[in-house]
């Protein structure tokens, strides 16, 4: 399979099969959109010569296996060791976002910390299924970490020495909406954390129309100097700020740029998921979405010319040396390789499905007890998702997030459209990007 489009008077040719970004000029551009895609375009001005050229080239890119190139179904081999947690160490939250896919932190249930005894136990469970895996990972989630920073911590010191016992390493994660910090926080997240994940949403206006205080007030001005501060003392290590936007803010790309223009140099703007009328971004919305794809896309070039880069999640792709076909037709590993532990020590397959008792699969207390779910995502992946199959997203996306397609069509291999369209305009600009630095050096 291939994909052919064009970017603003470029135009590119997309070889799903061999991972292979080609750029060529429009007549081979429509010949292959015509004559492989069935689209309905004029080809009657491309002369018999520039065919001839057209099929010689592609002969010649067949020939290296970089067009056209036969795609090899390489189910996945979900791995029954497990490698990451997501800790649910406070299902609390000081903020009242509307947008919260948690209830506002209290994940439809009672508003709990989970207890020092409950969290040794999710590092003890860990370890015992890990198997031969050397690197584990324990991703600090809520509602907000931070109303439970003394366990958190006595947590990461407990799998740092029972993880060296047994011979493995923990990497941390924590994501936080930067209300609680202060000194002592960012020396111990910079001692600990691999990763730190600040909230924001870009514009004052933006931020605090969404991401409001218990009291009903915006949270903008009280955060923004501490996430300043936080970047400003983390050095080289991992971090990024993490907006969402909604259908209230669709030139989101002005939050991006904003966000980079505090001192952020990596950054993630994700399109909110709700049902929210006001909020929920639907079909209608796409054609303004993608066109705000591009005018971030070209901003972002810009500013890697000038010297002024930054990193923007979605615009990172490797059609070279990224993840092995396996892990792109598998995807995130949720309920295999991955789970999240609530409160009260309960398993689920992801943060997203915490709380809905049809997902719950046992506890770190008893392990799994419902083995018939971790079945059903071990046989999942891009394969089982039929919609999938003629998308030439399919190994870049693997299938779309099985929560969201959960979500908004029951059944996660029924991948939820309106995420699906956003995500192809978002790739089709990671490409144009990838090809602009390779041709400018950037």
């Amino acid at each position: 399979m291939i994909h052919v489009f064009d970017y603003k008077g470029k135009n590119y040719i997309y070889d799903v099969g061999s991972g292979s970004l080609h750029e060529c000029d429009k007549p081979t551009a429509d010949y292959l959109k015509a004559k492989e895609e069935g689209a309905d375009i004029d080809i009657t001005y491309i002369t018999d010569e520039q065919v001839k050229e057209i099929l010689s080239d592609i002969d010649g890119l067949k020939e290296q296996g970089l067009l056209f190139k036969e795609e090899v179904k390489a189910y996945p081999m979900k791995s029954s060791e497990v490698k990451a947690l997501c800790i649910h160490i406070c299902h609390d939250c000081n903020f009242r976002c509307r947008y919260c896919f948690a209830d506002e932190g209290a994940y439809h249930s009672n508003r709990e910390f989970m207890s020092l005894e409950t969290a040794k136990r999710a590092v003890d469970f860990l370890i015992e299924n890990s198997g031969k895996r050397k690197v584990l990972e324990m991703d600090f989630f809520g509602g907000e970490p931070l109303m439970n920073l003394e366990v958190l911590k006595k947590t990461v010191y407990y799998a740092k020495e029972q993880g060296a016992k047994a011979g493995k390493k923990f990497l941390f994660t924590t994501t936080t909406n930067a209300l609680l910090l202060n000194d002592e926080t960012i020396e111990f997240f910079n001692q600990e954390m691999e990763n730190v994940v600040l909230s924001l949403d870009g514009r004052k206006e933006v931020h605090d129309a969404i991401r409001k205080s218990i009291n009903g007030k915006g949270t903008f001005d009280l955060i923004i100097d501490k996430i300043k501060k936080f970047i400003s003392l983390r050095g080289n290590k991992s971090y990024y700020v993490r907006g969402t936007f909604t259908a209230k803010n669709l030139d989101f790309g002005k939050d991006v740029l904003f966000i980079a223009d505090q001192g952020v140099d990596s950054i993630s703007m994700e399109p909110v998921v709700t049902d929210i009328p006001d909020l929920q971004i639907t079909n209608e919305h796409l054609p303004r979405i993608k066109e705000e794809y591009e005018n971030l896309c070209d901003a972002y070039l810009e500013r890697l010319a000038s010297g002024q880069g930054f990193n923007f999640f979605h615009f990172n792709i490797d059609l070279e040396g990224g993840p092995c076909l396996s892990k792109r037709v598998s995807a995130c590993g949720a309920g295999n390789e991955y789970f999240s532990v609530t409160p009260n020590g309960d398993l689920y397959p992801c943060h997203q499905f915490a709380g809905d008792k049809n997902f719950r699969m046992g506890s770190v207390f008893d392990g799994i007890e419902r083995p018939e779910i971790r079945e059903k995502f071990k046989n999942s992946c891009v394969f089982t998702r039929k919609k999938c199959e003629n998308c030439f997203a399919k190994f870049i996306c693997s299938g779309g997030c099985s929560a969201n397609n959960y979500h908004f069509n029951g059944d996660i291999d029924e991948p939820y459209q309106t995420t699906c369209e956003m995500m192809k305009k978002r790739v089709e600009c990671a490409m144009h990007i990838l090809a602009e630095k390779k041709c400018k050096n950037l």
